[in-house]
C-alpha cells in the first residue's frame, strides 16, 4: 500500500448527515463515546480507510486473528430522522503530512454525502487527578460557540490548540464550508477514562436531542484498556528492535 484509500463496504442513503469524529486520543475519551453510540443504536459500517501513514503494525485478537490499522465510517439513522456519519478507528496518522492527507480524504468522503456540520470528540489532558470531569469546547463560528455555552460547555481558552484529527478536521472543514465544534472531556490522560467519556456523551446527547443508555460505557472502557495494553506492548517491542526510546516519535493528541 503506497497511498491512502477508502474501501467502500456498501452504499448508504443519507440526507445531510451530521459528522461525528472520534479517533484515538488522550484517555480515549471520544473513541469510547462514539463506539458506545454505534453499538447502542446499531449503526452500520459502510467504509474503511487505510493509509501508509498509520503505524507499521497490526493487532492480534485473543482468537489469533489479525486486525489491521484502519479508520471506520458508520452510518446511523437517528431517532428524530437526522442522519449521522460516525468515524472511529484504532489509529491516527503518525506524521503531520499523513494527518493532512488522511483528513483531506475523510472530508472528500463526507462531502459526497452532504455533510454541513461536524462534532469532533476527545480528551483534554490535565496530568493530574480530577474529581469531576468538565467538558470544554471550541467552535468554528460565534453562533456555535454560544450554543456550547447554552449547554454548559466551558469554552477552551486561547492557551492551547487542538492537535490531531479532532482539530485538523475542523480547520480543514471550515475551508470547505463545513462548520462544527470540538467537545473535550477533562481527563488525567494516563488511563482509559470512562468518566470523562460519560461527561462528553451527556453533553453530545443533549445537543443532538438523543437518548442512549450509558450503563455499558464502563464495559467498553475495559475492552479499550485491553486493546491499548496490546498496542503499548507492540510499541515497546518495535522500539527495542529499532533502538528507539519508547514515545520518542510519539505524536500527542488533544482529541
Amino acid at each position: 500500500m503506497n497511498k491512502t484509500y477508502v474501501k467502500m463496504i456498501e452504499e448508504v442513503d443519507l440526507t445531510e448527515p451530521i459528522f461525528i469524529e472520534a479517533l484515538p486520543g488522550i484517555g480515549h475519551v471520544g473513541k469510547l463515546v462514539a463506539e458506545h453510540i454505534i453499538h447502542e443504536l446499531d449503526a452500520k459500517k459502510f467504509a474503511e480507510l487505510y493509509s501508509p501513514s498509520f503505524p507499521p503494525q497490526v493487532f492480534v485478537s485473543e482468537e489469533g486473528l489479525i486486525e489491521p490499522m484502519k479508520n471506520e465510517f458508520y452510518a446511523l439513522k437517528g431517532q428524530d430522522g437526522q442522519d449521522y456519519i460516525i468515524l472511529v478507528g484504532n489509529t491516527q496518522g503518525l506524521s503531520p503530512e499523513g494527518q493532512h492527507e488522511v483528513c483531506g480524504i475523510i472530508l472528500d468522503l463526507i462531502e459526497k454525502y452532504g455533510v454541513k456540520q461536524m462534532f469532533t470528540l476527545g480528551g483534554l489532558g490535565t496530568g493530574q487527578p480530577i474529581e469531576k470531569s468538565k467538558v470544554l469546547g471550541a467552535a468554528t463560528t460565534l453562533e456555535l460557540a454560544e450554543m456550547l455555552k447554552e449547554h454548559n460547555v466551558t469554552l477552551r481558552s486561547a492557551d492551547g490548540g487542538i492537535i490531531g484529527a479532532s482539530g485538523l478536521l475542523l480547520g480543514m472543514g471550515m475551508l470547505r464550508g463545513i462548520n462544527g465544534v470540538c467537545l473535550m472531556g477533562e481527563t488525567p490522560g494516563y488511563f482509559i477514562d470512562a468518566d470523562a467519556s460519560k461527561a462528553v456523551l451527556t453533553v453530545l446527547l443533549d445537543i443532538l436531542n438523543m437518548e442512549i443508555d450509558i450503563v455499558k460505557l464502563e464495559e467498553r472502557a475495559e475492552e479499550t484498556r485491553k486493546m491499548i495494553s496490546k498496542a503499548q506492548q507492540m510499541e515497546r517491542e518495535m522500539a527495542e528492535r529499532m533502538h528507539i526510546a519508547p514515545g520518542e516519535e510519539d505524536l500527542r493528541y488533544i482529541g
